[in-house]
């Protein structure tokens, strides 16, 4: 190779080698300075003492967990039974908001509620009947303000937003409670383990809370002094004092990632908030098919880059910077060595492999699986930026984001 050719390719090799070093740096600077985004070590705090309450009868507030439910049947009878047997000392009462399903849930749920109550106790249940969504509403966000509506004739002191596929070890509440009080958060969310049993799901899930973690990494959130804020829909202790002081759910009526919002919107009112992993919490939904974890991302993904196209670009883009490019770089240069631009750009992209690789390994141990899926980050994360773009084709398609089966109105 001469001349003007021999220079194309020897300054194409060069681009790709500096593509590959900035990759490897961002690399660095994600493991050694985001956050501790990637390890598993934000949980739950342990072993502090409920400080006695100024009123009411003991130490233990009162609690009411509100349940949006819509179309539930299959899941109610595993998980509702748990969330009303918890082992849980002070007041604990469930409002369950049927939005206007036609499966039976409703009927379901007072059933389990009822054979609850007949083994020796239980959580009581309000079945409560979904009203019309108000235009400018999200589904979930108003299913979640009239159950707190409801539980406000209770007066409890906190409110625990959980999902009805959520199942609850016996102590799960205890301890979530322990956590909020002493440690005077006005939000405690647990991101739930997600249910990892088939291909698809061993593939996908593990990597969707990584990269959830990569974009509000924990300890950033549990800070004070940081701006980061979210939360973890399927399990969030709320502080009705806090949230009724930061003007309700109606602040947040039409957001579609009602978790993030509704924790943004508290830290943002100067609460403090906090957010870890659990496996006490978790998800029984399953996801058997690639298309319906394809849709669980899809459906929300473009929402979360604020339907612009310009972030939607540069997510793609970074994607595949962060990703696909130490592979590719790796590749190349054992498929034509030689020449100081393509071995730089083989050591680079073998640093930022090995790191991503790095990272990935806490995840896959929490979800308990080989670490020899780690080096395939990279496809799995290309996998995502195609779910990404399609996220965004299904918004100019005209179909709407949904929740469980609920259309959402276009923004």
């Amino acid at each position: 190779m001469t001349g003007a050719a021999g220079l194309c390719h020897t300054s194409g090799v060069l681009g790709f080698a500096i593509v590959c070093a900035v990759s490897a740096a961002a690399w660095i600077y994600l493991v050694a300075a985001h956050g501790g985004y990637w390890l598993t070590s934000q949980r739950l705090p342990g072993g502090r003492p409920v400080p006695p309450r100024q009123t009411g009868a003991g130490p233990w507030p009162a609690v009411t967990a509100v349940v949006p439910a819509r179309n539930e049947a299959d899941m109610l009878p595993a998980t509702l039974p748990a969330l009303l047997g918890q082992d849980y000392p002070g007041e604990f009462r469930v409002v369950l908001v049927d939005d206007r399903s036609d499966d039976g849930t409703a009927g379901i749920a007072a059933g389990l509620a009822a054979r609850s109550a007949g083994d020796g106790g239980g959580a009581p249940l309000t079945v409560l009947a979904g009203q019309p969504r108000p235009d400018g509403w999200a589904g979930k966000v108003w299913a979640m303000a009239q159950g707190a509506a409801a539980a406000g004739a209770e007066a409890p002191e906190y409110l625990l937003f959980t999902d009805a596929d959520i199942a609850w070890a016996p102590g799960a509440l205890r301890a979530i409670v322990a956590a909020a009080t002493g440690d005077d958060r006005a939000v405690v969310s647990q991101m739930a383990l997600l249910r990892a049993e088939t291909a698809w799901e061993r593939v996908i899930v593990p990597a969707f809370v990584y990269f959830f973690a990569q974009l509000y990494p924990f300890r950033r959130v549990n800070s004070p002094a940081s701006k980061t804020a979210a939360g973890a829909g399927g399990c969030m202790l709320v502080a009705v004092a806090a949230l009724e002081k930061a003007g309700g759910l109606e602040r947040i009526r039409g957001a579609l990632i009602d978790d993030v919002a509704l924790a943004t919107l508290l830290k943002r009112d100067g609460n403090r908030c906090w957010l870890g992993l659990t496996t006490d919490v978790r998800s029984a939904r399953p996801y058997p098919r690639l298309a319906a974890l394809w849709h669980m991302i899809a459906r929300s993904a473009y929402t979360q880059l604020r339907y612009s196209p310009a972030l939607l670009a540069g997510t793609i883009i970074g994607l595949l910077l962060l990703y696909a490019a130490p592979p590719a770089g790796v590749i190349a240069w054992l498929a034509a060595p030689g020449g100081a631009a393509a071995t730089a750009a083989g050591v680079a992209g073998l640093t930022g492999w090995a790191l991503m690789t790095v990272s990935f390994l806490p995840m896959l141990r929490l979800y308990r699986l080989s670490p020899l899926r780690a080096p395939a980050l990279p496809l799995i994360a290309v996998l995502y930026a195609a779910m990404t773009a399609d996220s965004a084709r299904r918004h100019y398609a005209g179909r709407a984001v949904s929740w469980r089966g609920r259309a959402a109105e276009r923004v």
